[in-house]
Parts: C-alpha cells; structure tokens; sequence
C-alpha cells in the first residue's frame, strides 16, 4: 500500500496513491447478501416515495358567494378543491362547477384544509360541499 506523504495531503495531490494498483480493491458481487436484501426492499421504497405526494398533500376546500339572476338570489358555499391549494385556482374551478348548475361565482372568500370544515358548515347550509 502506497503511503502519502504530508505534502501530498496538503496539496492534494494524491494521483500516486490513487494509481497504485497494490492496494486492497472493494469487490462487488451481484449475489451478496447485501444486494438480494436490496432487491426485497426496492420494490416497497418505490411504492413509499410513490405514495408520499398524495399522503403529503392535504385536503383543501374552499369558501365562496355565488349568485343567480332574475330573480336575483344569493348563497354562501363550501367546496372542496382538487386543485392546487389556492384562491386562484379555487376561483377557475368554481367557476366552471357552479356555471353548470346556473350560477355565477362572486368571489372565492379563502382556502383552507379539513380543519376550517366544521365551522363552517352552518353558515354554508345545503350548500356545504354540495358544488
């Protein structure tokens, strides 16, 4: 085994003791243990990182006023959103929604996760996670 010197070390040249073939070399064989363990496990580290963005990824819903015309009729809603967890893109996906069942979206009012369900779900009425 090649030895390196101080000066080697301090100025980082090392090309000698890397060169040298005498020293020990870390053989690598397909059948070990280590890489059958690998071969079990792999599969099911794949499924954990698959599933981690969907467990990751809370719920949002959010809270709104919509209304009718002629006559004129108001209500405030809840609505679960699928998309990203913002105003924004609460605000294209309501749209769309409330448009099929004839009303028109006033204002997204915010977002929020599972946590701001129940207090509101009162004041939302028959329109609680109903668009």
């Amino acid at each position: 085994m090649t030895s390196i010197s101080v000066e080697q070390a301090k100025t980082g040249n090392i090309g000698v003791a890397l060169s040298d073939s005498s020293t020990g070399v870390i053989e690598f064989h397909p059948c070990s243990p280590q890489v059958v363990d690998m071969k079990i496990i792999l599969p099911f580290l794949v499924i954990a990182v698959l599933c981690m963005p969907a467990a990751a990824q809370a719920a949002c819903y959010a809270d709104y006023k919509a209304k009718q015309d002629a006559p004129l009729r108001l209500h405030y809603g809840v609505a679960k959103i699928s998309g990203d967890c913002t105003p924004a893109s609460a605000d294209r996906e309501l749209q769309a929604r409330l448009a099929q069942a004839g009303w028109t979206l006033l204002n997204v009012v915010s977002v929020f996760d599972e946590n701001g369900l129940a207090e509101r779900k009162e004041s939302a009425g028959p329109h609680f996670l109903r668009y």
